[in-house]
């Protein structure tokens, strides 16, 4: 018997969506702190089924929030995502490239204001 794989599509306005690839429908269940997640869809796709998981409000605060996705039929485990947020997400590496990305757009912004005032007279 082959596991339904699990592939991430995007994760975008707080909603996480991923593609399962299986032969029938799986009986798909997210947990958060231990429970299972309200407003989970599994909808029929090309080539498997789509799965769109509503990530909920008090996980959009500080630390490291994980959930874990799981066919409850064959009790696999599917995948998981993380949302780290806050002081954790600080000493991350992403974290740093991203604000290093955000300065850098700031100072170039700058640079090309100070070269076009130097141009007129």
């Amino acid at each position: 018997m082959t596991h339904p794989t699990l592939t991430l599509i995007q994760f975008e306005n707080g909603i996480w969506q991923g593609h399962v690839q299986a032969a029938s429908k799986p009986d798909v269940e997210v947990r958060y702190l231990g429970a299972a997640l309200d407003g989970v869809e599994l909808s029929l796709a090309e080539g498997g089924w789509h799965l769109s998981v509503p990530v909920p409000i008090t996980a959009l605060s500080e630390g490291v929030h994980s959930f874990v996705i799981e066919d409850t039929k064959t009790t696999h485990k599917l995948g998981d995502f993380t949302v780290i947020a806050g002081s954790p997400a600080a000493d991350d590496l992403r974290a740093e490239v991203e604000l290093l990305r955000a300065e850098l757009d700031m100072l170039k912004r700058a640079f090309r204001r100070i070269c076009s005032d130097g141009d007129r007279p």
